[in-house]
C-alpha cells in the first residue's frame, strides 16, 4: 500500500468516519447495553485478525523469528485494546489510548506495506491498525473514559519495557522490531529525526511529549470527578 495512494486514503478516510461514527454515537449513552456489545464484538474482531493472520501467514509463507514476533509497538497496542475493549481495566486502557494516537497513528499515516488490497496481510494491516484507532476513539470519547493521575508515567514506563523487549528480539534474530535497527525503507516520521541511532533518543523526546499532551483533554474531567467525589 503506497504513501497517499488512493487505497490509503480511502483506509485513512474510512477509519476516521467509523471512530467518529462509533464513538459519536456511543457517546449519547455510554452505558447502553448495545455499546458493550459493539465493544466486544471489535475485541473479537481484533483477536481474531491476529491470530487469523499468523495462521495464514505461517501457511503461506512460513513464520520467522526476524520480523513475525509481536514485538511492535502496534502489537501491544492492539493486545492493550483486546484487554480494555472487553472489560474496564485502567491500565488498559491508558496504553490503547497513548499508543493508538501515536504509534499506531503513525503507522497508518506511513504505512509500512509492500502488499496492496486485497491480499490478506493488508487486510491484517488495516484491520489491526485502524481497530485500534476506533477502539481508542469509542473508549476514550464514546464510552468516556479518563486516564488516572500519573497516566503519562505509567505509559512511559510501559514503552520502555515494550521497547527494550524489541531491542533483545531485534538483537537476538537479526530483525528490526520497532525500526530500532533502521527506518523503514518506505519513509515514516523517523525520517525527520535524525540519522541512526539519534532518531531513537528523538522519538522517545517526542513520545513523551505527544503523551502529555494527549493527557491534557482529561484535565477538566478529572478536575469534575475530584469535585464530584468531594
Amino acid at each position: 500500500m503506497e504513501l497517499l495512494s488512493t487505497q490509503h486514503l480511502v483506509v485513512l478516510a474510512v477509519t476516521g468516519a467509523a471512530a467518529v461514527a462509533l464513538g459519536g454515537a456511543a457517546r449519547r449513552d455510554p452505558g447502553a447495553p448495545w455499546v458493550g456489545t459493539a465493544a466486544r464484538v471489535l475485541a473479537v474482531a481484533l483477536l481474531v485478525n491476529e491470530v487469523g493472520f499468523h495462521i495464514v501467514h505461517h501457511a503461506d509463507e512460513g513464520l520467522s523469528p526476524r520480523g513475525d514476533l509481536p514485538l511492535h509497538l502496534t502489537d501491544a497496542a492492539t493486545i492493550a485494546a483486546v484487554v480494555a475493549l472487553w472489560r474496564p481495566v485502567p491500565l488498559a486502557f491508558e496504553l490503547t489510548y497513548f499508543w493508538a494516537f501515536t504509534a499506531t497513528v503513525q503507522a497508518l499515516a506511513t504505512p509500512d506495506l509492500r502488499q496492496g488490497f486485497p491480499d490478506y496481510r493488508w487486510w491484517w494491516f488495516v484491520i489491526a491498525h485502524s481497530g485500534v484507532v476506533v477502539a481508542a476513539v469509542l473508549l476514550a470519547w464514546g464510552r468516556r473514559h479518563t486516564p488516572r493521575p500519573g497516566a503519562v508515567r505509567r505509559v512511559f514506563a510501559a514503552s520502555l519495557v515494550v521497547t527494550a523487549a524489541a531491542a533483545v528480539g531485534s538483537l537476538l534474530t537479526g530483525g528490526n522490531y520497532m525500526y530500532l535497527r533502521e527506518p523503514p525503507p518506505g519513509g515514516s516520521l523517523l525520517d525527520v529525526m535524525g540519522p541512526w541511532p539519534w532518531y531513537i533518543a528523538t522519538g522517545t523526546a517526542l513520545a513523551v511529549v505527544l503523551f502529555w499532551l494527549l493527557d491534557r483533554p482529561f484535565d477538566g474531567r478529572r478536575t469534575a470527578a475530584d469535585g464530584t467525589a468531594g
